[in-house]
């Protein structure tokens, strides 16, 4: 057997170890100092390793950061590959609400919100917050819509409208956790689920209570 063939994955997983070690240094650095407090040179010194050796994996910080979101992308792709709507449309966003408002590590959402704020000074990060926005947008609508053709919630439900809603409330939900130590995140996702049930009622019904009321 050839040993560079044997060699290759086992080089191939250590070369992936290492970029998930600095992109675990990066995070680190970037929540405790910001964006640009944070240098090169202290990422290489939380990641234990020099700076042409780390310059081969990410050439800059804004390479770091298209990292970290391909990572966190990755993640949030597999919980939407996992979502059983057996158990219930609604029972499955109570579930990822539980994990993204009140398990997620503060330090990934502190992250989130440090690249949302840098969004708005550098336009690399905004196309790349932005395109991890579009995703999870696209990831919502389709579970939606799958949820409406088993009979979750009605057809004429306003689903782009909902999910629209429930993404500003779950940005908001991650600022107030990033920003006030004090916060109880978890206390809030009845509310939500609340919020989520009446934006995704029928908008039929409520066209003809509003004619009962005029009439």
């Amino acid at each position: 057997m050839n040993a560079t063939a044997v060699s290759s994955p086992v080089r191939a997983q250590r070369q992936s170890d290492r970029r998930a070690e600095i992109l675990e240094a990066a995070e680190r650095c970037f929540v405790r100092a910001g964006f640009h407090q944070t240098s090169m040179q202290e990422i290489c010194a939380e990641a234990g390793m020099s700076a042409g050796n780390l310059y081969r994996y990410f050439p800059s910080k804004e390479a770091l950061i298209a990292g970290i979101a391909e990572r966190d992308r990755a993640e949030v792709a597999q919980d939407f590959a996992r979502a059983d709507l057996s158990q219930g449309l609604f029972n499955v966003l109570e579930g990822m609400a539980h994990y993204h408002f009140a398990v997620r590590p503060i330090e990934q959402v502190k992250l989130c919100t440090e690249v949302m704020s840098e969004a708005r000074r550098h336009p690399e990060i905004a196309r790349i917050s932005a395109a991890f926005d579009a995703d999870v947008r696209r990831w919502l609508i389709a579970m939606f819509n799958t949820a409406a053709e088993r009979g979750d919630i009605p057809n004429d439900a306003d689903i782009e409208g909902a999910v629209d809603m429930l993404m500003i409330l779950a940005d908001g939900v991650w600022w107030r956790r990033a920003l006030d130590p004090n916060f109880k995140a978890g206390a809030l996702i009845p509310v939500f689920m609340d919020v989520a049930r009446h934006l995704l009622r029928s908008r039929s019904q409520d066209q003809r209570a509003e004619g009962e009321k005029s009439s």
